[in-house]
C-alpha cells in the first residue's frame, strides 16, 4: 500500500502535464493562433496564464491565449470593449461554430468538444482555450472587460516571475500544492468552484504559503486551506500592481460560500492526517481522495 507521502507524489505527478498533452495543447494553441491572424492584424501571440505558468490543473481547460494587435488595428481601443469581444467571437464562430464559442468578460472562449470521463481523463486532449485581445501599452497590455465597459492593465509575464520565485523559495514545491488546490477547487461535488477565478488561489499563495516548505504534503495542504479559508475575505490584489482586485470577481455571499468550503476542508485533512497518525493508512487515503476526487491515487 501506497504511504501518504507516495500518494501525494503520485498525485502531484498525476496533475502535471504529460508528452501528450503537451503536444494536443501545441496543436490546439497553433490552430487558434494561426487562424485568427488571418482575421486580424496580430502583432504577436503567446500563452499565459497557468498553463505558462505551469499551474494549470487538469483536465486542461481554458488555456489562455492572448492576441496582441497591431496598430491597425487600433481602432478597437477607441470603442467599446464589446466591440473587440464581438469581434473575435464571430470570427471563431466562423470556424467553430456558435455551439462550441462563449463570450466571456475579457475573453472568447473555445470548446473543443472533449469528453471529460469520471476519472477527470480526456484521452490527452485539451477541452477549451480562451482567446484574449490585447494591445500593448509600454511594457505592459490592455484588455477589455466588458463586465465594467473598460479596458484594463494587465502583466502576465510579471505575474510568471512571482509565480517562479515563489516556487523556486519553496523547495519547488509550491507549484504543486496550487494545482493540488485548484484541482479541489474544481471538484464536481461543489457544483460552481468555491473560489473563482482560479487564478485567485494562486495569488493568494504568493502570501498564504510562506515559510518555507515543511517536507510534509499532508500538514502542508491542511494548513494551506485553513490560511485560504481565513484570508478569503481579504482584498487581493493583482500582482503586477496595474489591473482591479484579483478579489473583485467574488461578492460577499460568495466569499462566504468559500470561507464555509475551504474550512470545511481543512477539517478533512485534519481527519485524514489523523487517519495516518492512528496508523490507518488506508483509511488516510481514502479520506484524501473523498476531499480531492479521482486523481487521488489510492494504490
Amino acid at each position: 500500500m501506497l504511504t501518504v507521502d507516495e500518494a501525494f507524489r503520485k498525485f502531484k505527478s498525476r496533475l502535471e502535464l504529460n508528452d501528450k498533452e503537451q503536444k494536443n495543447a501545441s496543436a490546439r494553441h497553433t490552430e487558434v493562433r494561426d487562424y485568427l491572424a488571418t482575421k486580424f492584424a496580430v502583432e504577436r501571440s503567446f500563452l499565459t496564464g497557468s498553463y505558462a505558468r505551469h499551474t494549470k490543473t487538469k483536465p486542461l481547460k481554458d488555456i489562455d491565449i492572448f492576441f496582441v494587435l497591431k496598430e491597425s488595428e487600433k481602432h478597437y481601443r477607441s470603442k467599446a470593449p464589446s466591440e473587440v469581444v464581438n469581434a473575435f467571437y464571430n470570427a471563431l464562430v466562423e470556424k467553430y461554430g456558435a455551439s462550441a464559442v462563449r463570450k466571456q468578460a475579457r475573453s472568447v472562449n473555445v470548446d473543443f468538444g472533449v469528453v471529460i470521463d469520471a476519472e477527470d481523463n480526456t484521452d490527452y486532449r485539451v477541452v477549451s482555450v480562451d482567446v484574449v485581445p490585447a494591445f500593448a501599452e509600454g511594457d505592459n497590455y490592455e484588455i477589455p472587460d466588458t463586465d465594467t465597459g473598460k479596458w484594463i492593465k494587465t502583466n502576465p509575464e510579471i505575474h510568471a516571475r512571482k509565480a517562479v520565485a515563489a516556487h523556486q523559495a519553496y523547495s519547488s514545491e509550491w507549484k504543486g500544492l496550487v494545482r493540488m488546490v485548484k484541482y479541489w477547487n474544481n471538484n464536481a461535488r461543489h457544483g460552481e468552484k468555491p473560489v473563482k477565478p482560479s487564478f485567485l488561489i494562486e495569488v493568494m499563495a504568493l502570501e498564504c504559503l510562506y515559510g518555507g516548505w515543511q517536507g510534509r504534503f499532508d500538514y502542508e495542504i491542511q494548513g494551506f486551506f485553513s490560511t485560504l479559508a481565513d484570508r478569503i475575505f481579504d482584498e487581493w490584489p493583482d500582482p503586477a500592481g496595474l489591473g482591479p482586485a484579483i478579489s473583485n470577481g467574488m461578492d460577499d455571499a460568495r466569499k462566504r460560500r468559500a470561507h464555509d468550503l475551504l474550512k470545511q476542508a481543512s477539517r478533512e485533512a485534519s481527519i485524514a492526517i489523523d487517519h495516518a497518525r492512528q496508523g490507518r493508512n488506508g483509511e488516510a487515503l481514502k479520506a484524501w481522495r473523498a476531499l480531492f476526487g479521482p486523481r487521488f491515487p489510492l494504490s
